[in-house]
């Protein structure tokens, strides 16, 4: 069996800041500056619609979705949003004629 040596890679930040420069907290306010200076790590150039948390957080908020939905057994929407409109509008229109029409025991009046 080989014993792998410790490269950058398995190193912590901390730990490759401190082999390349033991008293950087004398000189830097925090890790990742120095890290900065010394080029472990750099910044990277990117859009700003993925800054934002919708964006980047929406692989999270659909399976939080798909899991709200199949643990409280909601159904997806309809399909064709105006088809469901059409049939809730007919609903109404036959609840108004139903009320409308005079003997109609069925039929509720208000005054």
């Amino acid at each position: 069996m080989s014993i792998i040596p410790d490269t950058p890679q398995r190193q912590s930040l901390r730990e490759q800041v401190e082999s390349l420069l033991p008293t950087w907290q004398s000189w830097y306010p925090s890790l990742f500056h120095a890290a900065e200076d010394l080029g472990l790590i750099r910044a990277r150039v990117c859009s700003l619609s993925s800054l934002m948390l919708s964006n980047r957080h929406a692989q999270v908020q659909s399976e939080a979705l798909q899991e709200f939905k199949q643990r409280w057994s909601v159904e997806d929407e309809a399909e064709n949003p105006e088809q469901e409109h059409q049939m809730m509008l007919r609903r109404i229109q036959n609840a108004a004629r139903q009320l409308k029409r005079p003997g109609d025991p069925r039929a509720k009046r208000q005054k």
